[in-house]
């Protein structure tokens, strides 16, 4: 299924892991590790699953790594939260929210578009 054309939810999601890895350095600077590596992990699990998805097996094992995808969207979007409501982290830019909901928005159309096909 692997496309070398320009991706743009591949290359959505590798840039916003890299804001997430500098938001999670900035958690890390207030000493509070446990949250800046659930944010890591979550932030960058996105686009490793999307960039594994363009290797897929199958169309279904397409759409299984695009649905993991999709679960570390919801997953990031809680921890991000969490900071944004506690006054213990500092708060994640509003505009951090929005890329994530834009790719929330793509993946989801990806995965609904590829289980017609």
């Amino acid at each position: 299924m692997r496309n070398d054309k320009e991706n743009i939810i591949v290359t959505l999601s590798f840039e916003f892991a890299l804001e997430i890895i500098n938001y999670s350095e900035a958690i890390k600077k207030t000493n509070r590790f446990e949250m800046a590596s659930q944010i890591f992990r979550s932030g960058t699990s996105i686009g490793a699953n999307i960039r594994e998805a363009q290797n897929a097996e199958s169309k279904a094992d397409f759409i299984h790594k695009f649905k993991i995808a999709a679960k570390e969207v919801d997953e990031l979007n809680y921890w991000l939260a969490l900071c944004k409501h506690s006054e213990f982290y500092p708060t994640p830019s509003e505009e951090l929210f929005q890329k994530l909901q834009s790719i929330h928005l793509i993946i989801s159309k990806i995965i609904s578009s590829s289980k017609r096909t």
